[in-house]
C-alpha cells in the first residue's frame, strides 16, 4: 500500500513591501532553516502593481543555486526574451552568473521565484537558462482536474526541464467538490501554496486556504506515496513543489549561496572584480528554450 501524505504544518505569511517601491508587495511563501525546507532556500510570491514608467530593479548576481519562476501573470523580460502569464523559467546560477531584471513601464506582475539548492557535487556547475513557454507545458484536463507540470513528473506527465536536483512543480485546478489522488516519492519534501479557494488535504482532510501554505509528512523511505485533495466550495488553485532534500548543510548571504563562509567571500570578490558573465551572453548551448 502506498504511503499516505498528511498535512503536519499550515503557514500563513503576511504580504511585506518589497524592495521594487511602490506597487510591490512581496509575500515569503517559504521561509525558515534550511534543515527542515531542504530542498527549498526560499519562495517569494511578488506581486507588483507598477502604475509609472520609472524603472526598478536592474542588474544583480547570484550563485551557488538555481532560481525557479514561475510567472502567474503579466509579462517580463526584453524583447530577447519575453516571459508570459504561464510561462516557466530555470536558471542555473552555478558558478556565477549577472542577470537583469529591469521593468521601465506600467505593469501588472505575479510571480513566484523559487530558490533551489544545488546538491554540492553540483553547486559550481556551468550556468545555463531553461525556458518554457505556457504552450509547451505538459498538461491535463480530465474529471474536474487540470493540471500543469512545469517540471518532474506527476499524474501522469513528464517536463522536459532537466533537473539537477530532482524537482516536482504543478499548477493545479480542482472543481468544486472534486476530489483527486496524486502520487509522489515519499522521501520528496513537499508543500501546496493555495492561490484561490480551499482544499482539504489528506486522509484527514485538513483545511487549507486561500493564501495559506501546508507542508506534508516527510519520510526517508523511497517508495511511492498518495496525497488526497477535495476541494472547497469555490474550487482551489493551488502551485504544487515537491524536492528530493539533498541533505547538505549550506552557507548563505545575500545573492548567493555556498558551502562555507569562504566560498560567500570569493564569490563576492569575484562579481566585483568583474568575472561574472552575464546570462544574456553565455554561450548558446546554455540556453535551452523549450
Amino acid at each position: 500500500m502506498p504511503i499516505k501524505r498528511e498535512l503536519i504544518k499550515i503557514d500563513a505569511p503576511a504580504g511585506q513591501p518589497g524592495f521594487l517601491g511602490a506597487g510591490h508587495i512581496a509575500r515569503p511563501v517559504v521561509s525558515g532553516p534550511f534543515s527542515v525546507t531542504d530542498p527549498f532556500i526560499m519562495l517569494m510570491d511578488d506581486m507588483l502593481d507598477k502604475k509609472d514608467n520609472q524603472p526598478v530593479g536592474g542588474p544583480h548576481p547570484h550563485a551557488g543555486f538555481e532560481t525557479v519562476t514561475l510567472l502567474l501573470e503579466g509579462e517580463i523580460g526584453d524583447e530577447s526574451h519575453k516571459m508570459k502569464g504561464g510561462d516557466f523559467e530555470i536558471m542555473t546560477a552555478g558558478s556565477g552568473i549577472i542577470h537583469t531584471e529591469t521593468i521601465d513601464k506600467k505593469a501588472k506582475i505575479r510571480l513566484l521565484q523559487l530558490w533551489l539548492n544545488l546538491p554540492q557535487k553540483d553547486r559550481w556547475v556551468t550556468p545555463r537558462l531553461q525556458n518554457v513557454s505556457l504552450q509547451q507545458v505538459p498538461a491535463s484536463n480530465k474529471d474536474g482536474v487540470a493540471i500543469k507540470v512545469y517540471s518532474g513528473t506527476l499524474a501522469g506527465l513528464t517536463s522536459a526541464v532537466q533537473n539537477y536536483s530532482p524537482l516536482i512543480v504543478a499548477d493545479i485546478f480542482i472543481n468544486e467538490g472534486t476530489s483527486t489522488e496524486l502520487e509522489l516519492p515519499a522521501s520528496y519534501n513537499t508543500f501546496l501554496y493555495i492561490l484561490h479557494g480551499s482544499v482539504r488535504v489528506g486522509e484527514e482532510e485538513k483545511l487549507l486556504q486561500k493564501d495559506q501554505v501546508g507542508w506534508l509528512d516527510l519520510f526517508e523511505d523511497a517508495a511511492k506515496s498518495e496525497l488526497k485533495l477535495i476541494a472547497g466550495i469555490e474550487g482551489v488553485r493551488l502551485v504544487l513543489y515537491a524536492g528530493k532534500p539533498t541533505g547538505d548543510k549550506i552557507t548563505s548571504h545575500g545573492p548567493f549561496i555556498g558551502d562555507t563562509p569562504q566560498d560567500i567571500q570569493r564569490l563576492f570578490q569575484e562579481y566585483r572584480s568583474g568575472k561574472m558573465q552575464h546570462i544574456n551572453t553565455v554561450p548558446e548551448r546554455q540556453k535551452i528554450f523549450l
